[in-house]
């Protein structure tokens, strides 16, 4: 499907990834409402630090996903949805469970049967790598069980399940995107490389981490954005679980010492208690197979492997380097 000519709304559009996406696609030409979640600051997130020309080229919504009203009116007269609007924070869903199952299950539902009732002629949904749990094989592909590790998780599981039951039911033209962990420039600090770049910038010692066996399979920001763009293009993909991962493993602990090296630091870490997910919720091994992605989004990563990696931590060591960017983040507070 072409996207020329067709407006596209993206919910979540003040967050980490959503603000990159929203941006990429009004760079690209395409006509973008961002959808951000209302507030009385009347702050747009992420948007608010666009260069102005990128944002003057996008319509900017506020409302809440909650709200099934607000979300029909921000969808009206869109002909491509991309549903980033979510709760993330993994400490955060044991505290408040709830809110998490009314943004990222009722959410999407408002989202999905908005596009419906409106003829939307394509929703990608995202998912996320921690549906899958700690990985029975490696690497993950889609057929992987999904294992429910946290309340987060769970909701999310929830949320996949729904959109793809739209698509069975109702012809709802819908794929799903399903991200492993993404870091970049924006990322909030609860994000274990962006915890550990913001500490060691600030000079703190030792760095506060939690658990630094667990490996992960990191995709820079712009690989991410690439493949949300691929899958709004892509017809084979219609109703499908889509991977966008590196398919490159790495520790926590390996990551750590990478980005120490790269700013030209010694690293000495300290393990936080309150950091620490309960035994049973740690995810212990996420490794993603993006064969599939190759083969019905054409999309390869651009940052693989260990040497694209550290590109990739360049570009987002340098960008938090900025003291404007570096003075929004505390580092001696840990956010859940």
């Amino acid at each position: 499907m072409h996207l020329e000519n067709r407006r596209i709304l993206v919910t979540g559009a003040d967050g980490f990834i959503g603000s990159h996406l929203a941006e990429a696609l009004v760079r690209a030409g395409h006509t973008v409402r961002a959808f951000v979640l209302y507030n009385s600051f009347n702050s747009h997130g992420w948007l608010d630090q666009s260069p102005p020309e990128v944002r003057a080229g996008m319509e900017v919504i506020a409302g809440d996903v909650r709200d099934p009203h607000g979300v029909r009116k921000a969808v009206h007269g869109c002909e491509v949805v991309m549903h980033l609007a979510a709760l993330i924070a993994i400490p955060y869903s044991y505290h408040s469970p709830d809110a998490y199952v009314d943004t990222n299950i009722r959410g999407t539902l408002n989202v999905l049967q908005a596009a419906r009732e409106l003829g939307v002629a394509r929703v990608v949904h995202t998912s996320t790598s921690e549906v899958y749990g700690t990985a029975r094989s490696v690497p993950i592909d889609e057929d992987h069980p999904l294992q429910a590790q946290s309340p987060y998780s769970a909701t999310k599981i929830g949320a996949d399940q729904l959109a793809l039951s739209f698509c069975r039911s109702f012809g709802l033209p819908v794929v799903i995107v399903r991200p492993f962990n993404t870091y970049g420039p924006r990322q909030s600090a609860r994000a274990v490389i962006s915890a550990v770049i913001i500490q060691l910038l600030a000079g703190r010692r030792p760095v506060h981490l939690g658990a630094l066996h667990p490996t992960r399979d990191f995709n820079f920001i712009k690989d991410t954005v690439r493949g949300f763009i691929a899958a709004a293009k892509s017809d084979a993909s219609l109703g499908e679980v889509v991977n966008i991962g590196s398919n490159f493993e790495i520790s926590i602990r390996d990551t750590a010492g990478m980005i120490a090296e790269i700013i030209g630091t010694e690293l000495q870490i300290e393990a936080d208690p309150e950091r620490l997910r309960p035994a049973a919720s740690e995810v212990d091994r996420l490794w993603a197979d993006n064969r599939k992605a190759e083969r019905m989004l054409d999309w390869r990563p651009e940052y693989a492997g260990l040497e694209g990696m550290r590109r990739g931590l360049i570009e987002t060591i340098e960008w938090f380097r900025h003291p404007e960017n570096l003075r929004g983040y505390k580092s001696d507070v840990y956010s859940i």
